[in-house]
């Protein structure tokens, strides 16, 4: 597989010479500080490109061409918005990026509870505690009718639990909720996202799907002649938040987003972490099933807990079996070369790491740090040797 990497651009402190020292070839990146809305021209485009060819990488992957609220909702500006998303996958397609990695996630993008949760090996990893989340939907935020969103044990143990934070973890864990997501150029406060989620209060999860399906149904003929590949992220965490729709949850979301808007241009990232903590879902089966159309991977683990809260795992530990998810993917990768396709190479990059060693108490994005993705995405590239050197895919 191509091994890829995430970078946020000339602000990142990971820079693209770690990049190259961690051995990835190829980047992953978006034009952040032009991801409002508006189309990207075409000199950004090109300009964010020869940067990184001049570092002796590549851009292969963009992630993401944001998707506005207005988009996901059909208010406001959405034709606008929707016409300005054409012209900027057109724009990357010029530049000679063919993947486009997005996500249709209702307000929030991925979300956790504890950005810093201490391990048993004194490095940190990403959390979403079930209970803390209620706690702070219902009896901080006191989201209307939040309480129906929550079984009554899981209400009592969040009570007992907020009486045992204190005012800093009660504003850590507002911070990570709502007012900080990566690559995002905005936040929330209390008053603003309920007004947001105002906005959704009507819309169920089929109107929630409509709206995805009507966007795919106009910016997909454009991506098939521009020879761009969609690919849709999963919702992360994959169940409802805020009682807020969730529509890219499970195998039975793909097989609708597929048969409703059939293309090759259509298809999926294959996040093992995001699907990963929805105990529904099989991942190597998931794989095997969608191998055709999964355009770009995230590798990366997951530690389920009976209540529904997760934990970021060490990316060959955790409760997926990451080297059969990696052979099914190589064995795609095989068929695909051997239909003489030249784009079958499948782009992957070891999604978040634990922040270990020197990178503890260093300004990273959180989920971003580099030590961590470099060990990963070494343990994840012993796995691919060795399939190929044993010839099992």
């Amino acid at each position: 597989m191509k091994q890829t990497w995430r970078w946020f651009g000339p602000d990142d402190p990971v820079t693209l010479d770690h990049v190259k020292q961690a051995g990835a070839t190829s980047i992953v990146t978006a034009l952040h500080h032009l991801n409002d809305g508006r189309a990207w021209p075409d000199d950004e485009v090109l300009k964010r490109k020869a940067l990184i060819e001049g570092n002796g990488l590549t851009w292969s992957v963009v992630e993401s061409i944001i998707v506005h609220e207005d988009v996901k909702t059909r208010i406001g500006r959405y034709r606008e918005l929707i016409d300005n998303y054409k012209a900027s996958i057109r724009a990357v397609a010029k530049a000679g990026i063919t993947t486009v990695c997005y996500n249709f996630m209702a307000i929030t993008d991925w979300t956790r509870t504890d950005l810093d949760h201490r391990m048993p090996h004194g490095g940190t990893a990403l959390r979403f505690d079930i209970v803390e989340f209620c706690a702070y939907d219902v009896f901080i935020l006191k989201r209307p009718n939040a309480e129906a969103d929550h079984p009554a044990d899981r209400i009592e143990q969040a009570a007992l639990r907020l009486e045992s934070l204190s005012e800093s973890d009660l504003a850590r864990l507002e911070r990570n909720l709502i007012e900080w997501v990566p690559a995002r150029e905005f936040v929330y406060d209390r008053r603003s996202l309920n007004r947001m989620l105002d906005v959704y209060r009507e819309l169920s999860d089929t109107g929630f799907r409509d709206n995805l399906f009507a966007f795919l149904g106009e910016i997909i003929p454009v991506a098939e002649e521009a020879g761009v590949k969609m690919a849709i992220h999963p919702d992360d965490p994959p169940f409802s938040l805020f009682g807020l729709p969730r529509v890219v949850r499970n195998a039975a979301d793909i097989r609708a987003l597929r048969q409703t808007v059939p293309s090759p241009s259509n298809g999926i990232t294959l996040c093992t972490g995001s699907y990963g903590a929805n105990p529904e879902n099989d991942l190597v089966a998931m794989a095997k099933e969608f191998a055709p159309d999964i355009h770009f991977a995230h590798l990366r683990n997951v530690t389920k807990e009976a209540d529904g809260s997760f934990h970021e795992a060490e990316h060959l530990e955790g409760d997926t079996d990451m080297v059969q998810v990696t052979l099914a993917l190589m064995a795609e990768e095989r068929r695909r070369r051997e239909a003489g396709r030249p784009d079958w190479e499948i782009p992957m990059r070891p999604d978040h790491g634990h922040a270990i060693i020197d990178d503890i108490g260093k300004p990273v994005n959180p989920g971003y740090s580099c030590i961590g993705r470099l060990k990963g995405l070494a343990e994840l590239r012993g796995i691919m040797r060795t399939i190929e050197a044993l010839d099992l895919a």
